[in-house]
């Protein structure tokens, strides 16, 4: 079962890696850290061809030892410490993500994992080491993760200096007003609209639907179903890259989830299925129940759903909140949750068919063809880091599926329909409870991704929220300076 999607003309040997590079001089490598940011370096071609046939190179370690600010954490962690050192880790070189970056010359590009030089395991908090685990256990049950992702986000006439002297505040949007699928707002900017679209198919990012959404200056971006780690590796780099070609055209994009308090934060919707070795979709129902649904279906909504898909739900569900970080990594992003619905935003666990209200929403037939049949999870924000979030609810999946977990309670519309009814689970509404219920010791968290990985990530969480709470915000000023 093939648990990735190697980019078009990825080599497959070294010897094909040298014939590729014949005529550059130099190779761009990246990694990604806990918050989803990348961490590379330019090498010689003679130095990244002599890393890639000997297994690796030397990559220092504090890049999991400090915050997305370079501040290192305010207690120290396993992998990278005073201690250690903060001593080099081994990063390989993934041959199937070679790209080139239009944008610089056309410079190769590749990524990167991270592993224990001493024990060649790879490192419990690596991005792409946790997804892959979650993909290699799907594959061992002989079924392929298969993802998309669509990215929201704000854009101002600024650049980073710009935005810095203004201390962050009063920025300018790309365009006034709310103006969801405007042909019109893109006329105002052209040449950045359309170069987000045409440089990401030079860089290997398929697309499917790229429009204004509500909010001033706000884009979405879909990124287009593939396999899972491709589409992480995708979304990864599609913020790198709507950064980049945002600083040739003096935009600056943000996926920051909650910019401002007054609109509509920005989303980062996960679409996800499961193919099984024939490449059939293993949510979508067999021929026989295809016309009318299948009759012993929990509910009406799931009634175009497969058995697996149901205990696929139900273990999503199950552990919504116990992975809370993994989707809503930053303080920030509960602020885009408090809304809730009226945000488009939900902050509880809730699923629904095409029920955009719900934090997951079924997309079946009769609305898509059976082979389209899959999950949207609507909980994650824009700053989400995608191989955690694809990871947590994979994982969780395969535990429902694992387990045969049952749905035990009813879609959202009975809720809407029966407010009365029973009472809707709210999800944590800060990163500091949604920490707190992570790192609990009997945390459905701990059982699917274990200890390592969740000792070390939630502490990096905790820092967050120890530098949250020693800040002085300027809405603390200006309530309480003069009257308190």
């Amino acid at each position: 079962m093939a648990t990735t999607s190697a980019t078009p003309g990825a080599p497959r040997s070294i010897d094909d890696l040298k014939q590729l590079l014949c005529n550059d001089v130099k190779v761009k490598v990246a990694g990604i850290d806990v918050d989803g940011v990348l961490r590379g370096k330019f090498m010689s071609k003679d130095k990244f061809l002599g890393a890639t046939s000997s297994g690796g190179f030397g990559f220092c370690s504090v890049i999991f030892g400090w915050d997305m600010h370079d501040s290192v954490y305010t207690r120290e962690l396993a992998i990278s410490n005073k201690e250690n050192g903060y001593c080099d880790i081994m990063a390989s070189i993934d041959l199937s993500t070679f790209r080139r970056i239009p944008w610089e010359n056309n410079v190769p590009f590749f990524l990167v994992s991270f592993f224990d030089p001493k024990t060649s395991a790879p490192i419990c908090a690596d991005p792409r080491g946790v997804l892959r685990k979650a993909v290699d256990n799907a594959a061992a049950h002989d079924m392929e993760c298969i993802a998309g992702v669509e990215f929201e986000y704000f854009n101002f006439k600024e650049t980073p200096e710009s935005a810095a002297q203004k201390r962050f505040t009063q920025l300018q949007p790309l365009t006034p007003g709310m103006h969801g699928y405007s042909l019109l707002r893109t006329q105002l900017n052209q040449n950045y609209f359309h170069a987000l679209f045409d440089e990401s198919l030079k860089f290997g990012i398929d697309i499917e639907g790229h429009h204004t959404e509500t909010g001033p200056g706000v884009l979405e971006t879909a990124l287009a179903y593939t396999s899972a780690m491709r589409m992480a590796d995708n979304a990864i780099l599609y913020k790198f890259l709507a950064k980049s070609v945002g600083l040739k055209h003096g935009v600056l994009p943000s996926f920051m989830a909650k910019p401002w308090g007054n609109v509509p934060g920005c989303s980062g919707h996960v679409h996800v299925s499961l193919k099984n070795g024939e490449g059939r979709n293993v949510f979508s129902l067999s021929d026989a129940d295809r016309d009318r649904g299948r009759v012993d279906a929990a509910f009406e909504d799931t009634r175009y759903l497969s058995e697996i898909g149901e205990h696929f739900l139900a273990g999503v569900l199950d552990g919504l909140a116990d992975v809370m970080p993994m989707l809503v990594p930053t303080i920030n992003g509960y602020k885009r949750l408090v809304g809730g619905e009226a945000f488009w935003a939900p902050n509880a666990v809730t699923y629904g068919y095409d029920s955009r209200a719900a934090s997951v929403r079924i997309i079946s037939p009769p609305s898509v063809p059976p082979s389209a049949t899959r999950f949207e999870v609507r909980v994650p924000g824009a700053d989400m880091n995608p191989y955690f979030a694809l990871s947590a609810i994979f994982q969780l999946g395969m535990r429902g599926i694992a387990k045969q977990l049952k749905l035990t309670t009813p879609p959202i519309s009975t809720h809407q329909s029966y407010p009365a009814g029973k009472e809707v689970v709210l999800l944590p509404s800060s990163l500091e409870d949604a920490t707190n219920v992570m790192m609990r010791p009997d945390s459905i968290a701990r059982e699917v991704f274990g200890d390592d990985f969740v000792n070390h990530f939630g502490a990096t969480r905790e820092h967050e929220v120890r530098l949250w709470n020693t800040a002085v915000t300027n809405w603390e000023v200006e309530r309480y300076l003069e009257l308190a």
